[in-house]
């Protein structure tokens, strides 16, 4: 046990350091963030006054070698609502543990965000969902097992891990912008290889309507530290089996970028909603 607490402490210790280097840098002054799957980083370029700062000048961050994931934290306006922007994440299957691929939310709570999206780009197991759609994640199931609270006493509820009340908010933002917003159940897997079509009936059978490779372990870090969870997925493929189609990283780069406009409307209704004190938390 002691030796926990003093991992625990050293990574502490490295988040203050990386919060320090970020408040030095950007400022910022956002109770939103934002984290970005692949094929969604040109959300960036909507920002407005944006301070920019390289996940590599940060002390102990992650950089991801993935395609899509540029590494950048970016504070900005968008729409007029103050928003930290994740611009790439890093994955378990780089190679990095989960208290690793989930430094950057433990740094978001210590900047002072207090609602955090993360997006992500996923393969439809459900046969009503198709390329393109957004879905507002309402659970998950951890199909890796592993967890980035491993080695601490945090025995955390998950009971409502993707907060409802930020569902409702994205429910009437996507009515609002004539969106069609789905709900459903995430399952995550290690990839980095694409799941077979045994595995996609397994995970059907199991009751998940998307998998992908990312979002599970930073929601776990994130109802660790008290942060309001919005999960969106953008159906990038139909999963293995589903089609006869062959699945690979271009076309998932290729739907988020033509998905991104949908998904920009939307979280710029729900951030407004939330900047505008009608929808608190």
């Amino acid at each position: 046990m002691e030796k926990a607490f003093s991992q625990r402490a050293a990574a502490d210790d490295a988040v203050s350091a990386a919060v320090k280097t970020v408040q030095e840098r950007l400022a910022p002054r956002a109770k939103s963030a934002i984290v970005l799957g692949s094929g969604l980083g040109n959300l960036v370029r909507d920002l407005g006054d944006p301070a920019v700062i390289s996940c590599r000048d940060i002390p102990h961050f992650p950089v991801s070698s993935v395609a899509g994931h540029k590494g950048e934290l970016v504070y900005g306006l968008f729409q007029g609502s103050r928003l930290l922007v994740c611009s790439g994440r890093v994955h378990y299957y780089e190679g990095y543990d989960p208290a690793e691929v989930t430094f950057p939310v433990a740094v978001l709570a210590g900047l002072g965000v207090e609602n955090l999206i993360i997006t992500n780009a996923s393969g439809g197991i459900n046969n009503a969902y198709s390329v393109g759609d957004i879905v507002a994640i309402r659970d998950h199931i951890n199909l890796v097992g592993a967890n980035p609270l491993r080695g601490t006493p945090d025995f955390i509820d998950m009971s409502d891990a993707y907060c409802p009340e930020l569902r409702q908010v994205a429910a009437r933002a996507a009515s609002k912008e004539g969106i069609t917003l789905r709900e459903g159940v995430y399952a995550w897997m290690a990839g980095p290889c694409y799941e077979t079509p045994a595995e996609i009936r397994m995970l059907d059978i199991l009751g998940a309507d998307l998998v992908g490779m990312s979002t599970v372990p930073e929601v776990i870090r994130a109802n660790s530290l008290g942060l309001h969870v919005l999960g969106l997925s953008l159906v990038s493929n139909m999963a293995a089996g589903i089609t006869n189609e062959k699945l690979n990283h271009r076309e998932v780069m290729a739907a988020g970028k033509k998905g991104g406009g949908k998904l920009k409307r939307l979280v710029a209704g729900v951030l407004g909603s939330l900047e505008s004190g009608n929808d608190p938390l």
